[in-house]
This record gives structure tokens, C-alpha cells and sequence, in this order.
């Protein structure tokens, strides 16, 4: 009697970076997650017939660069400003976008908020977590509804391809990537393999039909995106959705663009009828700004092109313990390591005794060092306990000396701080502004220097 082979094996993949491993592991030694291994059960593969030959209708065809038109109407505007600027001037055709963020932050409303403003266009949008019900009942809420606007309940990838092929949408939505699955794989919905394979069929359907493709998407327990790093790279675009539960502002943030820059943020307010554009973020950062306490200094960074005016609070406190703490929230930890040490060295503070905590008001994170002038002083208004002067903005990078650098974008910085009412203005003294303008613009070589000048 013949024996009958198993050709199926067993491996354990890691759910947070996808490595195989032939046997079980309590750290993943590539990503090093803890107890991130599960089993999965792989077929054999299939042999591949290499005589049969495609289709020559349907084989792609080397073209010249030059043959290749560019044309100006690639981009399609969503509706909503503050989702087009983070985009890069609007959707490109056939691209393949991934949002993600923290649950109930916004990411569904967006999206059904930008198909409901897209009204000249044919839109599927395929639901795996609600039913056509629900999403009624949330569009009802938000406002108007289009004609043209489908909605499709389903989980099965297969069965999406080929309804999206039978109706050729203008564009494609996903909620969520991590509720789709291949019936031919053993592995659970949500699992590395199911988001890899159901991620390069909707990256085919994107680019064949030319289809721009907004796929939703989930995050791990750490804060990042849930699912294999290998999705991030195929698709063209990557927006994450910011903001505390607490708080109703939102902030979308592109962390990767091939259309567009990264630097750029939309800015949002949570309401009853969905997410509502804020077109000016300075004053939202500025509204109830407390006025004679000392710690708190307004400064203005660049996110893209855009400035911002931020405020930005300190605390400096004694400590009995050994160990001074050193929080920071909105702000890079190693920057405010820096500046402290800058402090100490250049300006004869002391800070070996205190803790020193730093808080961005408005949920706004400062990456830009242009924000390190505005830091620095609001760390040296708290330890000295003096209040800084009202309406005075700080712009400036600082150096390991102690010197003020110059930045970017300086005319732009100070016609933001001019049109929200500021009268003053500390920069750089490299930084020579062109033109006349409304405040008082106040150049300094050092952080000494500014000092003796406010």
C-alpha cells in the first residue's frame, strides 16, 4: 500500500513585522516583539506551466520616457481643502492610499465625508466592519448624500476585485484592510499574510484600472500601523490621523507621499456632523491662552508651507529625588535634553535638582529646531518665575554655543505672527527679512542676547 505524503507544513509568522520562523519563539529575532509568533499552515506551492503564453492584448509594452504624457487633470479634488493639502493638491489617478489612525479618531468619517462632497463621481465604497445600515445612519448624520454613491458590505477580496471590475468606480474605498481575506489561504483576516496578499490585489485593481484606492487600516497596541512594514512600501501614500480622545481636534499627517510632501498637515475639529475643516490652525492653538504666568512662550514653526503659531507650556519644580524627570510631550525628548544642557553650560542655570516638563498646547507636535528659541525661554521664564513679554513670538534654532541659527521661511513666519496681532519678534540675527513689516522684528546673535533684549 502507497504512503500518503503530507505536503503541507507548518510555520510561525511574526504578526508584527511578518517573519517565518520553522519553530516557535518567544522574541521575534528580527523585530524583537514579544510572544508575536502564531502558527500558520502552508500549502505547497503550485507548479507554474511555463509554456502557455499570455494574452500579447494584455502585456504591457515598453514606451519611450518621452512618449509618456503628463497630463495636467491628474489630480482630483476631494472637497475638503484641509484633506487635499495633506494629499499634495488632491488624488492622484490610480493611486493606492492607506489610512490609518487610533480607533474612533475620524478615519471612516473622512472618507465618507469626501465621497459625499464628490458628487460628480462614481464611488464604491466596501465596507467589511459595518453594514449598509450602519453607514446610512452615519451618512445621514453627516449630511447630504450623492447618487452615485454605492456601498458594498463584504469581506471576501475575491468577491471585491470582481465587484469593482463590474462597476469601474472613479474611486475605491476599503474599510478596513484588516477585515479582508483570501479564501484559498488557511491563515485568520488580519493576519501578515491576509493584509500582504489582499493589499497587492487591490495595488492590481488600483493600477490596471486606474482607480484611485483609499484602503483603512488599523493600529497595533504600540501605535503603529497593524500589519506587515511591507504594505507601507507599496502603497503611494500613507495618512495618519493625530488627536487625544479627549480632545476634539484632529490632526492628518502624511507620512509618506510619492505625489506630495510630507510636511504638510490638515487640521480638524470633531463635531456632531463629522469632521470640520479648520483653516486657520493658529488661532485654534492659541484660543484661551492664560496671560501673566510665567513658563508659557508662543513661537511659529513650518509644517510644510503653511506656519503655524503654537504655544508651548513649561514647568520647572524641585525634586527630592536624586533623578530629576524630564517629560515632553509634543516635543522630541532628545531636543529638550539639548536645550538643557545649552542652558546650563551657556546661561548658568541649573537644572540638576528640578523636573522639567513640556507640554505643546493643541495636540500639535514640533519637529522644526526653529521651535528651540521658543522652548528654551519658556523653560528659563518657569525656573526664574518672570512672565514674557505678551504678543512677543520667538523664532530660532539654537546652537551647542548657546548662538541662534538661522531658519526658513522667515517672511512667512512673521506675516502670520503680524496678521494674528503680535507686535514682536525675536529671530536670528543671520535671518535679514525682506520688506517692511507690521511688528517689531527684534534680531539676536545668542540666547544671552535675547535675554537682555525682551
Amino acid at each position: 500500500m502507497a504512503k500518503t505524503v503530507n505536503k503541507t507544513k507548518t510555520v510561525y509568522v511574526c504578526s508584527e513585522c511578518g517573519n517565518e520562523n520553522p519553530k516557535w519563539a518567544g522574541q521575534c529575532p528580527a523585530c524583537g516583539a514579544w510572544n508575536s509568533f502564531f502558527e500558520q499552515i502552508v500549502e505547497p506551492d503550485k507548479p507554474v506551466t511555463l509554456t502557455t503564453k499570455a494574452d500579447p492584448m494584455k502585456r504591457a509594452v515598453p514606451k519611450r520616457l518621452r512618449e509618456i504624457t503628463a497630463e495636467s487633470e491628474l489630480r482630483q479634488t476631494t472637497g475638503i481643502s484641509e484633506l487635499d493639502r495633506v494629499l499634495g493638491g488632491g488624488i492622484v489617478k490610480g493611486s493606492l492610499i492607506l489610512v490609518s489612525g487610533e480607533p474612533g479618531i475620524g478615519k471612516s468619517t473622512i472618507l465618507l465625508q469626501m465621497c459625499m462632497k464628490m458628487r460628480d463621481l462614481r464611488i464604491l465604497y466596501v465596507s467589511g466592519e459595518e453594514s449598509p445600515r450602519q453607514i446610512k445612519l452615519r451618512a445621514d448624520r453627516v449630511g447630504e448624500y450623492p447618487e452615485n454613491l454605492f456601498i458594498l458590505s463584504e469581506t471576501d477580496i475575491s468577491a471585491v476585485v470582481e465587484r469593482t471590475q463590474e462597476a469601474a468606480p472613479d474611486i475605491l474605498v476599503v474599510d478596513s484592510i484588516q477585515t479582508m481575506y483570501r479564501q484559498d489561504m488557511t491563515s485568520a483576516p488580519g493576519s501578515v499574510p491576509q493584509v500582504r496578499e489582499c493589499t497587492s490585489e487591490l495595488m492590481r485593481i488600483a493600477k490596471s484600472m486606474e482607480i484611485p484606492t483609499f484602503v483603512v487600516s488599523h493600529v497595533n497596541k504600540e501605535g503603529a500601523i497593524a500589519g506587515p512594514k511591507v504594505m507601507e512600501h507599496m502603497v503611494d501614500a500613507v495618512l495618519y490621523f493625530e488627536g487625544e480622545r479627549s480632545s476634539d481636534h484632529r490632526i492628518l499627517r502624511a507620512i509618506k507621499n510619492r505625489f506630495g510632501s510630507t510636511n504638510e498637515i490638515g487640521v480638524f475639529e470633531m463635531t456632531e456632523e463629522g469632521l470640520k475643516e479648520i483653516p486657520n490652525p493658529s488661532e485654534l492653538f492659541l484660543l484661551d491662552k492664560p496671560e501673566n504666568v510665567s513658563g508659557i512662550a508662543t513661537l511659529c514653526v513650518m509644517e510644510g508651507t503653511r506656519p503655524i503659531i503654537a504655544e508651548v507650556q513649561t514647568l520647572v519644580s524641585k525634586t527630592p529625588f536624586p533623578s530629576p524627570r524630564r517629560t515632553a510631550v509634543g516635543f522630541d525628548y532628545q531636543r529638550l535634553n539639548l536645550i538643557l544642557a545649552v542652558l546650563e553650560r551657556r546661561c548658568g542655570l541649573f537644572f540638576g535638582a528640578s523636573d522639567v516638563y513640556v507640554n505643546v498646547i493643541g495636540g500639535l507636535r514640533l519637529d522644526e529646531p526653529a521651535a528651540d528659541l521658543g522652548v528654551a525661554m519658556a523653560i528659563i521664564s518657569a525656573a526664574k518665575d518672570f512672565v514674557l513679554p505678551e504678543k512677543t513670538i520667538l523664532i530660532g534654532e539654537i546652537g551647542l554655543a548657546g548662538e541662534l541659527r538661522a531658519v526658513s521661511g522667515i517672511e512667512k513666519r512673521l506675516h502670520e505672527a503680524a496678521s494674528l496681532g503680535f507686535t514682536r519678534a525675536v529671530i536670528p540675527a543671520r535671518n535679514r527679512p525682506k520688506g517692511s513689516f507690521p511688528l517689531e522684528v527684534i534680531p539676536a546673535y545668542s540666547i544671552k542676547d535675547v535675554l537682555n533684549k525682551i
